[in-house]
Formats: structure tokens, sequence, C-alpha cells
């Protein structure tokens, strides 16, 4: 993959890093400049970049109510859809649709973000459909339904945890008995190894790391955090930190041999693991003025320095080390109060970071141990999607091409991001 494309959820590198050259250093508040705009469906999902296509799951509802309150819905029936469009002129390339019933809580789509790798795209839906398709037509190499599959019962709030890749396989939340994680074959499905136990997966997509030279699994379930021999499944150690409602939400995030996990009902902690790699002990746990309670926005680390919007919808920065909070702010966000489960997602570009918020606008700025400089702000899209007495937008962006692509309930869009 080029380092300009966007395979995958948080970029190329899974780290919330873009690297581009000829980026935009600052933003106006005029109309930005729309490339192209083509209609999708419903979802949560983002989109992904890669080969000069752009991916994105929806869902297209046939019977039903679709209503995202926090609480048991209704059966509602449709089909979910796999989407390519030419990343140069968004015109549709192909659909691959399936039938598909959801029972949970948000029934407004599909929440991962497609996976490009070597001709293929993976994507994995709500009720646990995970595909293998062709990304040039659009043709099915192999599917698996895990209610079908693994008897795994499907999440409250669906599947939500974005498919990793490792070297040849793909390792997935399943979610079954003594099979919370499954690593599958990238060429033909078939199963290599089934790892862990637990009473539900949660939502936290597994990730890599390095620790102790190593390369390692991470799995954070609502009941511990896992370290995984990657090619394998073999368990390294284990640590419980608990997580309320089944919501253990963020990726872990590795820095050296320290991890960094947060969720619902979770106090943010930092985790260091031994030197020699086989046990993790507890560094500090949060609380007033320390870490950062995040869930449906991924966090940072740059120069030793934990960057994240909280469930309340602020902008901290906070030190990586001990915890301590250096700052906050509500400007790039809400823009004055906390609003609940308020959404904005960071990608840093070089010294600078990109915020996109749930309000739909797109927040250029400087931040440092020392506070938050604005670099300018642009309004992107619409948000469409109703909760918490709002209109929000919480799928996460792809930026590729010098340019960023979002979408909504409704359409999917390029803008540009070049250098004029």
């Amino acid at each position: 993959m080029g380092t300009d494309e966007w395979p995958q959820w948080l970029g190329p590198g899974r780290d919330g890093v873009w690297r581009a050259a000829g980026v935009v250093t600052s933003l106006e508040e005029t109309a930005p400049r729309v490339l192209w705009r083509s209609p999708v469906d419903a979802g949560f999902s983002g989109p992904c970049v890669a080969g000069g296509r752009v991916y994105v799951t929806d869902f297209v509802r046939k019977t039903g109510t679709i209503s995202n309150r926090a609480s048991a819905a209704e059966p509602v029936t449709g089909e979910e859809r796999v989407l390519c469009f030419d990343a140069e002129s968004g015109e549709e390339r192909w659909v691959h649709r399936y039938q598909t019933r959801y029972s949970v809580s948000y029934p407004s789509g599909p929440r991962t973000t497609p996976l490009i790798h070597n001709g293929r795209v993976y994507t994995l839906g709500t009720d646990g459909h995970l595909l293998c398709l062709s990304a040039e037509s659009g043709e099915i190499h192999w599917s698996k339904h895990f209610p079908t599959d693994y008897a795994a019962k499907t999440p409250f709030w669906g599947h939500s945890a974005h498919p990793l890749r490792f070297e040849d396989t793909l390792v997935c939340l399943v979610g079954a008995e003594e099979a919370v994680v499954v690593a599958f074959d990238l060429e033909d499905g078939s199963e290599r190894w089934r790892a862990l136990k637990a009473s539900e997966p949660g939502y936290a997509p597994a990730s890599m790391a390095t620790l102790s030279g190593n390369p390692t699994l991470l799995v954070w379930h609502p009941e511990s955090l896992n370290a995984l021999v990657p090619s394998t499944g073999t368990l390294l150690w284990s640590l419980p930190i608990t997580a309320r409602s089944g919501m253990s939400v963020n990726a872990p995030l590795a820095v050296g041999q320290e991890i960094y996990v947060s969720g619902i009902g979770t106090k943010p902690t930092l985790v260091r693991v031994s030197d020699e790699g086989d046990r993790a002990s507890v560094v500090w746990r949060g609380g007033p003025r320390k870490g950062i309670t995040t869930s449906n926005s991924p966090p940072l680390v740059h120069d030793g320095i934990l960057y994240g919007v909280d469930t309340q919808g602020r902008l901290i920065a906070s030190s990586f080390e001990t915890g301590e909070q250096l700052w906050s702010t509500y400007k790039a966000t809400t823009g004055g109060r906390g609003q609940q489960y308020f959404t904005a997602f960071l990608v840093r570009h070089d010294e600078h970071f990109f915020l996109f918020n749930e309000r739909g606008e797109l927040v250029l700025a400087e931040l440092s141990q020392d506070g938050f400089s604005e670099l300018g702000r642009t309004k992107l899209i619409e948000p469409t999607t109703d909760t918490y007495g709002r209109t929000v937008l919480w799928s996460h962006p792809a930026f590729s091409g010098r340019s960023v692509f979002v979408r909504n309930d409704r359409e999917l869009i390029r803008v540009s991001l070049a250098e004029r």
C-alpha cells in the first residue's frame, strides 16, 4: 500500500497518522472544495481508500424502525452493502449486497471500516457477517457469519471491533465460547486459531504492539487486557481490567512497554509490561484531572502526550507517563459545555492535527503540552443521525490523495485538502 493510501481504520500504520506532502497548513471558513459527492445509505463505518478506489459499507432498511437510543431495539431488517467508488470521479464501480437482521441498540448500519490488502477487501457487518471480496470486482471469495458458524451472540451494540491484519491472517473479535478472538486465513477464510474466554467480546478492536522485542497481539475484552502470540494465539499474560455493561471500547494503545486502555465505566488505565514480556501491572488509574475517559474517539500519543476527547466532549492533553492532565478545552468540539458522548476523531499530519467532530466540522490545530491553538476550521458535511437530542456524525474519516473522505447517512464526499 502507498503511504498516501488509507487502507484501513486509522490509516496505513493503524496509528492515526497521515503521511503525505502538499497538504494545507490552515483552513478557511469558506465552503470547502468538494471534488465529488456519491449517494450512500445509513452507517457508522468509515471509508477506506486504496488502489484508486474508495470502499464503504452501509445499511438499507426494509422493515422496522431505526431508533438510536441506549436501549434494546425492535428487530430491523434490510440489506448491508459494500460499495466501491472511483477515488477520482466518485463514480460507483460495484456493490455487494446481502440480507441481514438487526436486534441491536443503534441499528443505523455497520460500524467497522473495511480493510484492503493484496487486492481484496474485508468487511465486518453489525450482525457478524465477515466477508472477503475482490477489491476489483466485488466478487466474493469467502464469508463467515459469527452467529451461524460460531454460535456467537451479537453484542448489544453490534459488532464494532475493526478487523486487524497480521501477516497472512485476519484477526477478529468473534465473541464465541472460548473464542473471543479468532484468526482467519486471509486467502481462504479457514480458522488458524481461536483464543480467550469471556462473557462477551466487548467493542475494542485488537491491536498490535512490539513488546520486549516481539510482535504482540493485544485484546481487551470487558473482563481483562490480554497479550497473545499473534501467530498462534498463545496467551502470554492477562490482567483484570473490567468495563461496565461490556463496553471495553478503545483499542489498546501501546508505546514502548506501556499500554493505555479506556472504556465506559473503566477508569483510564496505564499498564506496564515486564522486560521479559510475561506479565503486566498497573502503573496508574485515572481520576479527577488524571487520564482521559475516551470511548467513541480513539486517543493518540505524540511526544509523550496523550490527546483525546472524553465522554463529555472535552479535548484533553494528558501526560502518558503519569496521567496528569495538562489542559482541556471545548473549543474544537462542543464550543462551550459538555455533551454526552460527543465524538471527534483526531488524525495527526506532521506537527499539526486534524480534528473531525460530530458536527461535520474539520478543525486544523496545533496541539502541545502548552495548549490548543486553532489554525482554522471548515464545515464539510451535515450530521444526519439523531441521538441524545441532537444530530451527530459518528464516522471516522479517511485521508488520501491530499483529500479527506467523509460520509453521513446520505452521501460520501471527497474534499480537497491540497495546498493551493
